[in-house]
């Protein structure tokens, strides 16, 4: 959905703001690493688990896990970047609408990335219900993801190239 919403803003040119207004580029950035941070303390924390930690949990409601992932995706601009750069040069105006060229380009790499992302998820709960019983592989399993979260979090505040793709 996240992806959608900033698809349809490229399409609607709003994504371009990022390029005029580097700061709001910048803005959704941090907020990005802030919670990158977040996710990253959350595994190191004493006592800490990881939010992909197996484990049981109360039930969340559909509302609650669409929002989550909602925000988790909208926390990461560069995808916008990524339309307005990317898909202009695949466009031709002979061949038609630009709008619906552009939405269907985005449509077939939102399509790509569910595909993926799915099977990611696929994979990784099989292989949590495996770990979950080596607490040993678990453990550093949490700090590896904390410390790779905590490096993503660290290259979006100190990456020049990001402000520069904005710019």
């Amino acid at each position: 959905m996240g992806f959608g919403v900033y698809l349809g803003a490229a399409v609607a040119g709003l994504a371009a703001v990022f390029a005029v207004v580097p700061v709001a580029y910048t803005m959704l950035k941090v907020a990005g690493g802030v919670y990158l941070l977040y996710l990253a303390w959350q595994a190191f924390r004493p006592g800490g688990t990881s939010p992909f930690s197996p484990r049981d949990l109360k039930p969340a409601s559909r509302r609650r896990l669409f929002t989550m992932g909602l925000v988790t995706n909208l926390l990461n601009p560069k995808i916008a970047v990524l339309y307005v750069s990317l898909l202009p040069q695949f466009v031709k105006t002979a061949h038609g609408s630009v709008a619906h060229q552009s939405l269907a380009l985005g449509g077939v790499q939102i399509a790509i990335a569910l595909a993926v992302n799915g099977t990611i998820v696929w994979s990784a709960s099989r292989l949590s219900v495996f770990l979950a019983t080596k607490p040993r592989w678990m453990a550093l399993l949490r700090r590896v993801m904390g410390t790779v979260l905590a490096g993503f979090a660290v290259q979006l505040f100190l990456d020049p190239s990001s402000a520069a793709a904005a710019g």
